[in-house]
């Protein structure tokens, strides 16, 4: 290739920002409920970010049959490094099965160190606690 098609190639880079936009399933989340050992469907999860001690709402959904959102992040934006949190609504998850709940909801922080980092944040779920990590 000659090094001015090259210099052209990797210009049009450039005008092309989609393609290096946040991959689909750069975050995703997963609930199961620990006292049924099924996982929990129809539970909304928000997603926001730190920005200047406020935090900026990014993204919402609800997750699918088998307790997932298999991709929470906005595909049109790049995952930066900084503070989230994924807040789990899972007051109105244990009201819709007719339970209890001490936590109405359950907010996860954490740190993303790499641009369109993959990340997977899991959640087992009971009425009165509950447990989370770094998953993959």
């Amino acid at each position: 290739m000659k090094k001015s098609a090259a210099l052209l190639m990797l210009s049009s880079l450039a005008f092309a920002p989609a393609a290096f936009s946040a991959p689909v399933g750069t975050l995703s989340v997963h609930i199961l409920n620990q006292q049924t050992g099924v996982p929990s469907s129809d539970v909304t999860v928000t997603l926001e970010k730190e920005q200047q001690g406020n935090w900026a709402q990014l993204a919402s959904g609800k997750t699918d049959q088998d307790g997932r959102i298999k991709s929470l992040y906005p595909q049109d934006k790049e995952m930066e490094p900084g503070v989230y949190r994924v807040v789990f609504k899972t007051g109105d998850y244990f009201k819709s099965q007719k339970a209890d709940s001490f936590f109405p909801e359950i907010p996860v922080l954490f740190t993303v160190t790499r641009t369109n980092e993959k990340l997977h944040i899991p959640l087992l779920l009971s009425q009165y606690g509950y447990s989370t990590y770094k998953g993959s």
